[in-house]
């Protein structure tokens, strides 16, 4: 079967990043959604080709009480595509502090909390999040706008403090191209429904990033592209 233009897109953030290496032990975040989703199948590909480095994969979904269980359909693939599944549950509610209020932030810190330790724990060197384009460059107009600082998420970060290195093979891909690949590979996807979604920058963010390029790949590539080629003598 020939490889999806999604998967052909991973392969182009793998190899510019060098993502995968031998003897790797790779835990994938599954929070049940299409990204992430995408990369337990692009992951049990790469497990069933002939050359490339050799490595291990799993997959770890942290269970909270505000999010979606993953639907035994969803885990029924990631069976068949030879990605073991491990559990977590954790009340992110309970761990939030007096006088704060819950967030998207605080829930992704938590669940990426849990992610660092089991990784560690269970000897993996890496971790694989389903951050895609739009999501770097979301986090690049939130970072600018709001702290005055040019950062983002990098597709390749080496922990200072962990043993631990994370991975966003999605880097090159945008919404539309994984929902189209969700869609024609009918994946069960949760999406996140719970209340605490208002009280998060990622949708202002998410609706200027359209606005600056309408959508269109062309320009969000040429936007992330401009992170990678700063003439620093020409800024202030």
């Amino acid at each position: 079967m020939a490889n999806p233009k999604l998967f052909r897109i991973i392969d182009h953030g793998v190899a510019e990043y060098d993502m995968i290496e031998e003897g790797d032990r790779i835990l994938i975040g599954a929070s049940g959604g299409k990204d992430s989703t995408a990369l337990v199948e692009y992951f049990g590909s790469r497990l069933r080709r002939r050359g490339g480095p050799r490595f291990e994969a799993a997959a770890l979904h942290v269970a909270t009480e505000i999010g979606s269980p993953l639907a035994p359909e969803l885990v029924s693939r990631f069976e068949e595509w030879g990605i073991p599944l491990h559990t977590v549950t954790i009340s992110v509610l309970g761990r939030l502090k007096s006088g704060r209020k819950m967030n998207c932030w605080w829930c992704s810190t938590q669940r990426r909390t849990e992610l660092n330790e089991f990784a560690m724990r269970e000897g993996f060197n890496k971790i694989a999040l389903g951050h895609h384009m739009d999501d770097i460059l979301e986090t690049l107009l939130m970072n600018a706008l709001a702290k005055g600082e040019l950062s983002t998420m990098p597709p390749r970060l080496k922990y200072d403090k962990y043993p631990v290195t994370i991975l966003r093979p999605l880097c090159f891909a945008d919404i539309p191209t994984i929902v189209r690949h969700a869609t024609e590979r009918g994946y069960i996807s949760a999406t996140c429904t719970c209340t605490y979604q208002d009280n998060s920058g990622r949708k202002d963010a998410r609706g200027k990033l359209e606005a600056l390029t309408g959508g269109n790949y062309g320009e969000k590539r040429k936007l992330f592209e401009a992170l990678r080629n700063v003439r620093a003598d020409y800024l202030p």
